[in-house]
């Protein structure tokens, strides 16, 4: 088993900056790969990014990509999103997740954190 607990998000105007944390616990935490979700209200889940337990090759999203970075502590069992130059439409509940494969997909996600709220202000 696998739990994983969002901290982080909050209140920020338009251009300013958020870094989440996710805190994992389990024995099985190196063998997986993490992720970023995030959802918007009466929106899907969609993906953000993942990273690789080594924190190589990192994927991101189009919609993120130059301005959210990924990146994970193994010795701290942690995995950060740095989110800079924040725009109105990142306003979501964001989710960390735990893959057995590198994947885009929802579905190949099996554990998940309960969410952290991020809003962006004009």
């Amino acid at each position: 088993q696998v739990q994983l607990v969002e901290s982080g998000g909050g209140l920020v105007q338009a251009g300013g900056s958020l870094r989440l944390s996710c805190a994992a616990s389990g024995r099985t935490y190196s063998t997986y790969l993490m992720g970023w979700f995030r959802q918007a209200p009466g929106k899907e889940r969609e993906f953000v990014a993942t990273i690789r337990w080594s924190g190589s090759s990192p994927i991101y999203a189009d919609s993120v990509k130059g301005r959210f970075t990924i990146s994970r502590d193994n010795a701290k069992n942690t995995v950060y999103l740095q989110m800079n130059s924040l725009k109105s439409e990142d306003t979501a509940v964001y989710y960390c997740a735990a893959s057995r494969v590198e994947s885009s997909r929802r579905q190949d996600y099996v554990y998940w954190g309960q969410g952290t709220q991020v809003t962006v202000s004009s």
